[in-house]
This record gives structure tokens, sequence and C-alpha cells, in this order.
């Protein structure tokens, strides 16, 4: 039975501006829900944070909300992705195109488009609870004793989520993969050709990618294994000079351009454990539900943590369209998702893994199969990659289990 307009929710409040926040709001938007989004920092974060790379499937959502322009804008084509061992010899590519652009750049595009189209952004409301009244809805209350009243609640609010465990206090916590990874930009006279590739090296004690920007500009990072789990902080606190000098150490017998390109990073290297999210038995409970990393966050190894909150977004926005109410839209969004997501995060974890060989002889067994199993790693991208969400087409309602 469908349900009337009167009964259709009007008003959504997103907690976060990174990704899906800005995305999700101009998705309801089209569907009639006034969307306002809650951003616990004071005050916008353009600058901050590392680079990824934005993939075909992430940009076709984009594309289908007409603001992939202004994105694109923000960035760099990477048209390749060619791998190479600690001595420099490539072992085979990746022909996937990208995009290459900072986090904070594509957080600030996005919201910059929301805002444009009449999106409320609430800056420095840090959420704290959220109840449900039994009128129906949700009343979100703030760390400075604020509140704000809406039809449902969705958390955007990343990997450490607070909203998910307000609703959801027994979920697991979010596992460290083993892996630091470290980044950085420099402008430096050994930096490769701007040809659009992205060179990614398996060195003698680490991963280090790089890849030159049209304007000179050099983007890298490096992952290196420790078993260890930092505290919370502990990673982050660790000033530039002491990553250039950990990282010198651990690369200066790599080969060219790896430590040289350390070197020439005059300021700003940043580090940060890397953590992905364990199967939840439920990503919404009433009329809060979960979208992006707060529900299923993958590490970065295969690049498609913002594709899979934006495609979060379509979808879910396709569900409260399309289904008679909230709770039957968010059970039905679930149920869309959980399985391409984590088989991404597994690969995510798989393919982190796999980045270090402790040994001569582990690495001469690598260099050796790696182009054959890159050639089925560009096999199993192409489905990822091609991932599309019409618009246009109806969501089915799944129908209830019988026993």
């Amino acid at each position: 039975m469908s349900s009337t307009p009167a009964a259709r929710p009007r008003r959504a409040l997103l907690i976060g501006c990174g990704i899906a926040g800005p995305v999700l709001a101009m998705f309801l938007q089209r569907i009639g829900i006034e969307a306002v989004i809650h951003e616990g920092s004071a005050e916008p974060r353009d600058c901050v944070g590392s680079f990824l790379n934005l993939a075909p499937n992430g940009l076709a959502v984009l594309k289908t909300l007409g603001v992939a322009d202004a994105v694109e804008k923000s960035g760099t084509p990477t048209r390749d992705t060619a791998f190479l061992n600690h001595k420099g010899k490539q072992l085979g590519s990746n022909p996937a195109e990208t995009v290459l652009l900072r986090r904070g750049l594509l957080n600030k595009a996005l919201r910059e488009a929301a805002v444009e189209r009449g999106i409320a952004v609430e800056f420095g409301t840090f959420f704290e609870s959220v109840t449900e009244p039994p009128g129906g809805g949700v009343v979100v209350r703030f760390r400075d004793g604020s509140t704000a009243e809406g039809d449902f609640l969705v958390g955007c609010d990343g990997i450490h989520s607070k909203t998910r465990y307000s609703v959801l206090p027994d979920a697991p916590k979010p596992a460290y993969t083993g892996v630091i990874g470290t980044a950085g930009y420099t402008r430096s006279a050994h930096g490769a050709a701007a040809d659009g590739t992205m060179r990614m090296s398996f060195c003698l004690e680490g991963f280090f990618g790089h890849q030159t920007t049209p304007g000179g500009e050099v983007f890298w990072f490096e992952n290196y294994h420790q078993e260890r789990e930092p505290a919370r902080g502990e990673v982050e606190a660790v000033g530039h000079e002491e990553w250039r000098g950990r990282l010198l150490a651990r690369h200066r017998a790599d080969h060219y351009p790896v430590p040289q390109l350390i070197e020439d990073t005059a300021a700003g290297i940043i580090g940060y454990p890397i953590y992905d999210m364990p199967s939840l038995p439920a990503w919404h409970r009433g009329r809060v539900c979960l979208v992006g990393d707060a529900a299923h966050a993958t590490s970065p190894h295969v690049g498609q943590g913002a594709s899979m909150a934006m495609e979060d977004s379509i979808v879910l926005a396709k569900c409260l369209r399309d289904l008679p109410d909230v709770e039957t839209a968010f059970a039905a969004f679930q149920g869309l998702r959980k399985e391409r997501v984590e088989k991404i995060i597994k690969e995510g974890r798989k393919t982190g893994n796999q980045k270090a060989a402790a040994n001569g002889l582990q690495r001469a067994v690598r260099d050796l199969v790696l182009p054959f199993f890159l050639k089925l790693g560009v096999r199993a991208t192409g489905p990822v990659y091609s991932y599309r969400v019409d618009w246009d087409e109806k969501v089915i309602p799944i129908p209830a289990p019988t026993y």
C-alpha cells in the first residue's frame, strides 16, 4: 500500500559535512525533503587531510547530481597506475582512469554545491545524542545544549561515528588494519613527468605512491606495516620533521626518486593509522540510519571510500522516494548495499596485507607473479568501476522473509 504525500518525511537531519552529507542532502532535496547538515567543527576544514583518487563509479553519482564538473576542476586526471619494485622496475599497470584530488577540496566543492542549492550547513553543532519522541520524528541534542527536530536522522560522521554508538551501542569498533599511512605534497626537480600516471612502488620497508600534477606539484603517500595498534591520536601527533626523518631512514635504499621526494618535502607530512569497519548487523534503528564510513568504512587501498559514500547517498534517497515509510526505506537501503560494500572492504584489507614482502625471496616471488595478478586485478576492478545507480529506476520493496 502506498503512502499519501502527507505521510512522507519532509525534514532530515544529517550529521557530518564531509562527503556523504552534502551529496545525500542534494539528492533529498530532489525528492522534496529538506535536509539540514550539522557539522561538529566550528568552521570548514578545507586544507586538512590527505588526498584520494575518485573512481568512475563515484563520479557517475556526481554527474547525476550535475556537480561532477565542479569536482573535477578541483583535481587532475589519473589515467593509469604503474606498479614498480624496489629497484624501479615496472611490474605491470592498471589503465583505469580516476580523478586525483585533495580530500579537503572535494569536501569544499560538495559543500559549496549544496549551499548554492539552498541547503543549510550548521557549523559548531557537535552531535551528542538522539531521541525518538512518541509522536514521531527525532530530536537531536548537541554539545552546546541546543537541539534540532526532524523526521529522521542520518549519520554521515565517518569511521569514528558518534551517531553509530548513540543508536547501536553494542556495534563493533573500527578495526586497525596493521598499516600506518603517511602523505605529503612537494615541488621537486626529481618528480616524474606530469603524464597522468600514478607510480606505486613495492619498497624494501614500505609502499610508496606518487603522481605529478600538471601544475608541477607532486602528491605522494606511503604505507608501512606496524603490528602494534597505536593509541588514539598518537600517529597524528607526530610532527613533520620527525616523519621526514623516519621515512628517509625507511626508504633511503629504495629506487630513485622515492627518497628524493621525501627529502624535498619541506613541510606538511602527516600520518594516520588505517582502519576499516567490521560488518555491522544493522545500519539503522528506528528513524536513524548510517551511511558511508559510519556504516562500512573501507581502508584506502582500493580507492573506494568516497565513491561508496556517494553510492550510498543516491541509493538511500531512492529508497526514501519510492518506499512507503522511513523504516522500510532504511531496511531496503541496507539490503541493496551491504553485499557490495562488504566485498570491497574485504578486498581493501587483502590489498593492504599484500603491500609488504619481508625478505628477498618473497620479493622475488612477488615480482615474478605480480604481473599475472595485476591482470586479474584489472578484471576485478571492472565491475567495481562500472557500477551505476539509475536514478530513474524505481526501488522494488524487498518481501519480508517467511518462516
